[in-house]
């Protein structure tokens, strides 16, 4: 287990952006093409030229899609808020669900994911508290429900680890052995392993981070990118330890008193045993509070649950 605090930081190169049509670019994904694949508020998945010239409608969930990441066989898996885990493909723009509920009960809140080369499938559902509309109140009640999942080859979904702070993103180490999933109210990842002796077992991985993690990818370079939307919020941190009473009244308090996302660019990226690699981080102006995150053969792109374009910068 690692403690991760505040350090020194290098500041971010100078950032690119890529006009989006739509709001809330919350995750990015890019092609063999460099392209760039988003989603946004109203439910579109959108391809955009690299070159800011294009921007290509792929397909609508009739949701709310969160994280994406590329299947095996070429189709894009959607992690939709709203409806579950999708397939979408991308030629046709068919949209197919995967999983809608667990055991009877359906997802609330399906926010990101990770595909191993087989094809199995780990993904994560935030609340069972809350949908994606109100994901600040399970922030501020604390509740921990959120969950990790699998789902393997035959379909079957298999619960890996519960009573997470806020579940977001997930990611899988470059040798497959475990999977890390961001908590996000709790400002650590949490790793499970998946092979060897130890398979099955859940252990903080990095520990109190300096701010909230979201989105996690692994990039071609091997590193675990991290997504951080904001600095710690100390009437946040003063809040967590208080009877659930308390925080439930803060929720209830207008929403220009409540806790809310200073505007920075950060963007983190640990080694698969923890370490700090890169530390980058930036004021934010039209693009800020960073959701997601994907390094590409050098190439960092940046993701917002706000506004209207995602980002990019060279290492």
């Amino acid at each position: 287990e690692r403690s991760r605090r505040p350090r020194s930081a290098r500041p971010l190169p100078p950032l690119r952006l890529l006009d989006v049509i739509g709001r809330g670019p919350e995750d990015v994904l890019v092609d063999g093409a460099g392209r760039v694949l988003t989603g946004v508020a109203d439910g579109r998945v959108l391809r955009l030229a690299p070159d800011n010239r294009r921007v290509e409608v792929l397909a609508d969930t009739g949701g709310r899609p969160l994280g994406l990441e590329w299947l095996p066989d070429g189709g894009l898996l959607v992690c939709d808020a709203r409806r579950g885990l999708l397939r979408v493909d991308v030629d046709s723009g068919a949209v197919t669900t995967l999983v809608s509920e667990v055991d009877g009960e359906p997802l609330l809140f399906c926010n990101n994911a990770a595909v191993a080369p087989d094809g199995t499938v780990y993904f994560s559902d935030s609340s069972r508290r809350f949908g994606v509309d109100h994901w600040k109140a399970d922030l501020l009640e604390h509740s921990g429900t959120g969950r990790l999942f699998r789902r393997g080859l035959a379909d079957e979904v298999t619960l890996l680890a519960d009573g997470l702070q806020f579940a977001n993103g997930v990611a899988l180490a470059p040798d497959g052995s475990f999977v890390v999933v961001a908590e996000s109210a709790a400002y650590r990842l949490q790793r499970v392993w998946i092979t060897g002796p130890r398979a099955g077992e859940v252990e903080v991985f990095v520990d109190n981070l300096p701010a909230f993690p979201d989105n996690v990818s692994t990039g071609t370079d091997g590193l675990f990118w991290v997504a951080m939307g904001s600095p710690r919020d100390r009437m946040l941190d003063r809040l967590l330890p208080r009877h659930p009473r308390l925080r439930q009244v803060v929720w209830a308090l207008p929403d220009r008193v409540q806790p809310r996302p200073r505007t920075t660019v950060w963007a983190y990226a640990l080694s698969p045993d923890g370490e700090v690699v890169h530390d980058l981080q930036g004021p934010g102006g039209r693009f800020h509070f960073v959701t997601g995150v994907r390094e590409h053969h050098g190439t960092v792109h940046l993701g917002s649950l706000v506004g209207d374009s995602v980002a990019l910068f060279d290492l």
